[in-house]
């Protein structure tokens, strides 16, 4: 990954602490120690089968579906998924996780056991020409990198042949979960991030947290589902002990 550089950082710092009459800072801010961590207790015991267990609730009040697998029953779950939504046509990323699980045959045009027209996100195309083929597609689907328990929420780290509009633009949308990415909360989630950085390993600069279909209840409180992206989301938990 190319990483940027910061221009003229000095003079503009420097700049900026003048207009403040003051000299320039330049200790590193510590971080505060607090007394009292609560998000740390947060279903701090729970095993992966307690995570889950937690993440079916929540799935009943966000609205989407869950489903249950094991690595050798994945292909059979996704074509029955895929039938149930009536789909013609998908768009996944390009995934080496997709090779991993056996799946990446099966993405394919050329595959005899599925006649679904099928899209990977190319990163030798432009942008337009990936959102293009992608807002045609019935189904987006995607690994979940990190997925938080108490809030049903997929994390997406998106980068070259991972954009993020396979989640956003086709009207349904799969997670494929490995129940080894199950965490309880967002904390456990923050903090896999920050120390990526901290160990300066590269970070995507998109990160979505996607908790079930779209909906808004902004207009007279009544909840409506799919106002801007899709409409049905199913997570697909992938047994891969």
């Amino acid at each position: 990954m190319n990483k940027g550089t910061v221009e003229n950082k000095d003079s503009f710092l420097g700049m900026i602490a003048d207009k403040l009459n003051r000299p320039r800072k330049t200790d590193p801010v510590a971080r505060p120690v607090w007394k009292n961590s609560p998000q740390w207790e947060v279903l701090r015991n729970a095993n992966q089968e307690e995570l889950v267990e937690v993440l079916k609730k929540q799935c009943l009040a966000i609205h989407t579906q869950l489903v249950e697998t094991s690595v050798s029953d994945l292909k059979e779950t996704i074509r029955q998924e895929l039938m149930n939504l009536n789909a013609s046509s998908l768009v996944t990323w390009k995934d080496e996780r997709f090779f991993e699980y056996g799946l990446s045959e099966f993405f394919t045009k050329e595959c005899p056991e599925q006649d679904i027209d099928s899209f990977t996100w190319d990163p030798t195309l432009s942008r337009e020409e990936n959102v293009k083929m992608t807002e045609k597609a019935d189904v987006g689907i995607t690994f979940s990198d990190i997925t938080l328990a108490e809030s049903g929420t997929v994390v997406l780290f998106s980068g070259s042949g991972k954009g993020r509009s396979v989640s956003l633009l086709p009207t349904n949308y799969i997670a494929l979960i490995p129940k080894s990415s199950l965490v309880p909360r967002m904390t456990q989630a923050a903090s896999f991030i920050h120390h990526e950085i901290e160990r300066g390993n590269d970070v995507a600069s998109c990160v979505n947290f996607i908790s079930g279909p779209s909906n808004s209840a902004d207009i007279e409180l009544n909840l409506v589902v799919g106002v801007h992206g899709p409409v049905r989301a199913t997570y697909i938990i992938i047994d891969d002990k």
